[in-house]
């Protein structure tokens, strides 16, 4: 009888060999002994979850088999062999412990040698929970679940017990890695960065309003990477900004062709002081929409109207030519919008000296938007966060979550190919000069 024989007759789940490169090349379930299992557990009235069933019994077996087979080889020699009879260190006994699984928990005897030197690495000493299910933790808490929905979600799908305390320390173990990449090195140059920020709320002696600064780069390449996230200690000005950029530059980011925003007042000044050749674009979109907040909604239909020969016009010259035609309809109503767009001018025609294809990848900073949107949605179940590591791990975990499938990645990518040749011609090969 071969070893795999011996093994299936045991009652183990033959595991296919490692390949070439020495990675596991997956497990090899026989499909008859799957459907007698299965078979067996439906005659003798046992369910495939929950205590004592079938899921439960496989993975005890599994992990006690694992178990054995580590300290057979700590210790040299395997189970009943002679060559244990030395006097040396030896097996002695097991002891019982339950682990949390994804399916739930699942009762296990851990064995001993007389030594004490035996550390397990399948289920560590004072390990209570397996890694599936540390990573089902840090998946819902990505998704807005409070602590507390995670443990009644964990209790009531998988008759697991674990307390708000434990799923607090269970994602409280991503802020090393957090913190590594809000400090890892960057691009030497982006094609776009947009910048924005949310509002959390942080108790820090009591509870109030905290911005929360992110930043998304369009790399040379077309891709989007988000660059990191700051919390701030009060509005979202333009000193804030400037922290926020020079450590961009402080981690590689050399030169920035566009920087979008919502028109901040001061920030050109703060970019100039970090990338002297970087343009800063008003969010053409954030512009409309903060024109209608000054007008009756009847209005809206014609404001809009009148306003698209504005921000389509071909020059500067052909922009203030229809914006006067503008400001003769509707000033004498609404002054207020026509001094918005003249505060704004100088950050809106920038927009006017490019080509189509630019125009529209720069035009909104729906790129960031679309991010916020989803911190929003995390955030909004929590209510407040007890610090600032709460609010930038509870983030931080949220944009772990993102794109699970690449799709979105590879849409973008899709998108920002004809964006980026005309970028290479307007910019005199500065994005040329970042392509890896």
């Amino acid at each position: 009888m071969t070893d795999t024989m011996a093994d299936t007759a045991a009652g183990a789940i033959p595991v296919r060999p490692v390949d070439g490169d020495g990675a596991p090349a997956g497990v090899v379930v026989d499909e008859a002994l799957a459907q007698s299992l299965v078979e067996k557990a439906r005659v003798e009235g046992l369910s495939l979850t929950g205590p004592g069933g079938l899921l439960g019994t496989l993975t005890k077996m599994v992990l006690e088999k694992a178990l054995a087979a580590e300290l057979s080889s700590h210790l040299g020699y395997e189970a009943h062999d002679p060559a244990g009879r030395d006097g040396g260190n030896s097996r002695n006994g097991t002891r019982t412990k339950t682990v949390v699984t994804e399916i739930g928990p699942v009762e296990i005897d851990v064995p001993r040698d007389r030594d004490g030197t035996f550390t397990p690495t399948i289920v560590a000493k004072r390990q209570r929970r397996l890694g599936g299910v540390e990573d089902l933790v840090v998946s819902l808490v990505a998704k807005g679940l409070t602590t507390g929905e995670v443990q009644a979600h964990l209790a009531e799908i998988y008759g697991t017990t674990v307390s708000r305390q434990q799923v607090s320390d269970i994602t409280d173990r991503v802020i090393e890695g957090m913190e590594a990449w809000r400090a890892r090195p960057l691009d030497a140059v982006y094609a776009v960065v947009f910048i924005d920020a949310i509002m959390v709320k942080i108790r820090d002696g009591q509870v109030a309003n905290r911005p929360i600064y992110a930043a998304i780069g369009v790399t040379a390449d077309g891709e989007r990477d988000i660059l990191g996230l700051w919390a701030g200690t009060g509005g979202e000005g333009a000193k804030h900004w400037q922290l926020v950029l020079t450590d961009l530059k402080n981690r590689g980011v050399a030169d920035v062709l566009i920087l979008v925003c919502d028109g901040l007042t001061g920030l050109p000044d703060a970019v100039a002081q970090v990338w002297p050749d970087t343009i800063v674009q008003t969010c053409i979109v954030h512009l409309l929409r903060n024109s209608f907040r000054y007008a009756s909604k009847r209005d809206w239909p014609a404001l809009a109207r009148d306003l698209k020969p504005v921000y389509t016009a071909p020059t500067e010259a052909a922009a203030l030519d229809r914006f006067a035609d503008f400001s003769a309809i509707w000033e004498k109503k609404y002054p207020a919008i026509i001094r918005l767009w003249e505060n704004a001018w100088a950050e809106f025609v920038p927009f006017l000296r490019f080509d189509a294809e630019i125009r529209t990848v720069i035009a909104t900073t729906n790129a960031i938007e679309s991010l916020n949107s989803r911190f929003r949605r995390s955030v909004k179940a929590r209510g407040h966060f007890p610090n600032e590591q709460a609010a930038l791990k509870h983030l931080y975990l949220t944009v772990t979550s993102l794109d699970p499938t690449g799709r979105g990645r590879a849409k973008w990518m899709i998108r920002w190919k004809a964006p980026l040749n005309a970028f290479d011609l307007a910019f005199d090969g500065r994005l040329t000069a970042g392509r890896k």
